[in-house]
């Protein structure tokens, strides 16, 4: 990998909810759809034995537009795909806990509304059963990068129609172990991208929200990539490049100079950048991209590349493909490492491919 090496050598803030409940419908949406937002009044969460699709709804995702928007889309989703139970997620983790409760019972197809958190919650929780679920997705929230790699149909009406009548593709999940905010060890599976360097910092500005100089709730209006954008640029302003040590497939390891390091399985990460164009979900590798030791000018000159997926070109970019990926600081900074756009912890961090693991329902 060409990223700048050094020779001298030396050594989450995950997805909140708003404290709105959830709670599952014992009929089907026909019932859900006609209701007004009032009416979905916070109550415990019930998950009936109904052999129906459920749609895993997190109505806090983009800044609490999904929950407002809830009743469109169960109009959209009874219309266009047909009928389904549904469940609010109350509380960061909970998806998890809901999909792999309902994989294990034997639920044959569990939907995602919500953004990549909500998404990739689910996904561990069926590969946590190890059941024969599958995955939908009807997207709703900040980022949504991986309905982009799986070309998903961002308007609501197509997604449901997608969902009604694409196919299902087994494609593969990483699964990573790093260090927990307490110091401990901890794992989790991903579908999308794991990186860290600028991108947890860019993570962390995102769920933080606004500044002095844009308001919170402006990112969310403008959109996920306005919200990432606008993060990215505060954060390249700021943000010391660390040093990483780098392993591939248990190879010799190498000292990185980093803005950036990232662990694809899928094409997007961060609101919409390219960062691995070539990637693919069925190869059994990941693609891993260092962005070498750029400073903010040259960030910024460069950030359209990203989004065209043009940037491998750049002589301070590496590219390489491994099944196997281990990092560490290289010196005494606590890097932040963030998986599928959830700070999860900070490296060291070991990175494994599990091939064609997840069953995932994409266009036709």
């Amino acid at each position: 990998m060409r990223a700048r090496r050094q020779d001298k050598k030396s050594d989450g803030d995950k997805r909140g909810h708003d404290g709105a409940a959830g709670r599952t419908a014992r009929s089907e949406n026909a019932e859900l759809a006609g209701r007004r937002p009032a009416d979905l009044t916070p109550r415990p969460a019930r998950v009936s034995d109904s052999g129906l699709p459920l749609v895993v709804v997190n109505p806090t995702s983009a800044g609490g537009a999904t929950g407002r928007a809830w009743p469109r889309l169960a109009s959209e989703l009874r219309a266009h795909f047909g009928a389904f139970g549904v469940a609010f997620t109350e509380r960061a983790g909970h998806a998890r806990e809901i999909a792999e409760r309902e994989a294990r019972a034997g639920r044959k197809f569990l939907i995602a509304c919500g953004g990549d958190g909500t998404v990739s919650e689910m996904a561990n929780g069926i590969l946590a059963a190890g059941a024969d679920a599958e995955l939908g997705l009807l997207p709703s929230g900040t980022g949504g990068d991986f309905r982009r790699t799986l070309r998903t149909p961002r308007r609501d009406a197509d997604a449901a129609v997608a969902l009604r009548t694409g196919r299902t593709v087994k494609i593969d999940a990483g699964r990573v172990e790093f260090s927990n905010p307490e110091g401990g060890r901890e794992s989790r599976f991903f579908v999308n991208v794991a990186s860290c360097g600028m991108g947890g910092e860019v993570i962390r500005r995102v769920k933080q929200g606004g500044s002095d100089w844009l308001p919170a709730a402006l990112p969310h209006a403008l959109g996920g990539r306005a919200a990432f954008a606008a993060a990215a640029v505060r954060a390249s302003l700021a943000f010391e490049r660390p040093t990483v040590a780098v392993s591939l497939d248990d190879g010799e390891e190498h000292r990185l100079a980093i803005t950036n390091f990232c662990v694809a399985n899928a094409r997007y990460f961060g609101g919409g950048m390219k960062i691995a164009p070539t990637a693919k979900l069925t190869d059994g590798r990941f693609d891993v991209i260092a962005v070498g030791d750029l400073n903010t000018p040259a960030i910024l000159a460069n950030s359209y590349k990203l989004y065209l997926g043009t940037h491998l070109g750049m002589r301070e970019v590496g590219h390489a493909r491994a099944s196997r990926v281990s990092a560490r600081a290289a010196g005494a900074e606590k890097i932040l490492l963030e998986v599928d756009g959830e700070l999860v912890g900070r490296l060291p961090a070991d990175f494994e491919i599990l091939p064609r693991v997840l069953r995932v329902r994409v266009p036709a």
